[in-house]
């Protein structure tokens, strides 16, 4: 799936989407960062307008507490 328009996309549906790609694709944020050209204040911003924070030890963006 194309990320270019990340920052226009639903907020939910970027968040499947990125995780599917942190799952499969990459070791890491900072390799995803990279990989698609994202902005890391941006994407923190969106995920957490929705309640979500990335967790380094799975490697993947989770519900706050």
């Amino acid at each position: 799936m194309d990320l270019s328009a990340y920052q226009r996309m639903d907020a939910n549906i970027l968040l499947g989407i990125v995780n599917e790609k942190l799952r499969l694709e990459c070791a890491d944020l900072g390799e995803l960062l990279l990989r698609y050209d994202m902005s890391q204040d941006a994407l923190n911003k969106k995920m957490s307008s929705i309640g979500y924070h990335y967790d380094e030890m799975s490697n993947q963006f989770k519900a706050n507490h």
